[in-house]
């Protein structure tokens, strides 16, 4: 992974392609639909009047969700046809939330423009730490830019599970051959990039953080369209923390 920066992944994933953007934009895909968003919402809880940052927004689909529910939102993306998407659907249905475009590692840079030097009630970052190569300092500046005993929620793939669905459709069933290890794993967009679960869990406590829940959800049998695999392991690892 020593060839890949941040600047790298954003120039990646910043090309991605607007018919994918638009097919995502009321609520996400399949997996973030029946999986995520579900969890997200429920760990959140009530938005209304908070101040949220969604911390790697991409095409903003979450930031609107929230937005709608009555928070105060701002999002941050550093991919310019993410970040461009975002701006232009808030630029046609506005809903007052603010986007900024920047590497979350220089999140602290925030300061510098008007009216976002506070801190947020809750951060959000679903789906971003592992495509970022220095996920740390990522997962550093989202809790920084939290207020004492804010609440910090991020997604990953389950660091045990990356590879469900391709694996359950070529073997009936789930294989790795590969865990400890950090390495790419290529996709049709950008990289992600395989951690232990211990690596995002050890590094939440050595930012101080309390963890509050980790939930590990599943697809209901009874879901339309219902995917397999999905039923029967987790694809997603969602964790929330307080801070100090």
């Amino acid at each position: 992974m020593s060839e890949w920066t941040n600047e790298r992944a954003i120039e990646r994933w910043g090309t991605m392609p607007r018919k994918l953007l638009e097919d995502m934009a009321h609520d996400g895909d399949y997996a973030k639909r029946h999986l995520v968003n579900p969890v997200l919402l429920r760990l959140l809880g009530d938005v209304a009047g908070r101040r949220i940052l969604d911390a790697g927004c991409g095409g903003g689909y979450l930031s609107r969700m929230l937005a709608a529910r009555g928070a105060e939102v701002v999002g941050v993306e550093p991919g310019r046809s993410l970040f461009e998407f975002a701006a232009e659907r808030e630029a046609t249905a506005p809903q007052g939330i603010r986007y900024v475009r920047a590497d979350l590692c220089d999140l602290p840079d925030l300061c510098d423009l008007p009216d976002l030097c506070d801190r947020f009630d809750a951060v959000v970052s679903s789906m971003v730490l592992p495509v970022i190569p220095d996920w740390t300092g990522a997962m550093r500046a989202c809790v920084e830019h939290l207020r004492p005993g804010g609440l910090f929620v991020f997604t990953v793939n389950h660091p045990c599970f990356e590879q469900l669905a391709p694996t359950w459709r070529a073997h009936g069933e789930y294989r790795t051959r590969r865990y400890l290890a950090e390495y790419e794993i290529p996709g049709p967009s950008g990289a992600n990039f395989h951690r232990p679960l211990s690596a995002y869990l050890n590094q939440l406590a050595a930012l101080g953080c309390r963890l509050t829940e980790v939930a590990e959800p599943g697809l209901p049998p009874e879901t339309p369209d219902a995917v397999e695999a999905y039923i029967h392991l987790p694809n997603f690892l969602i964790v929330a923390a307080t801070t100090a």
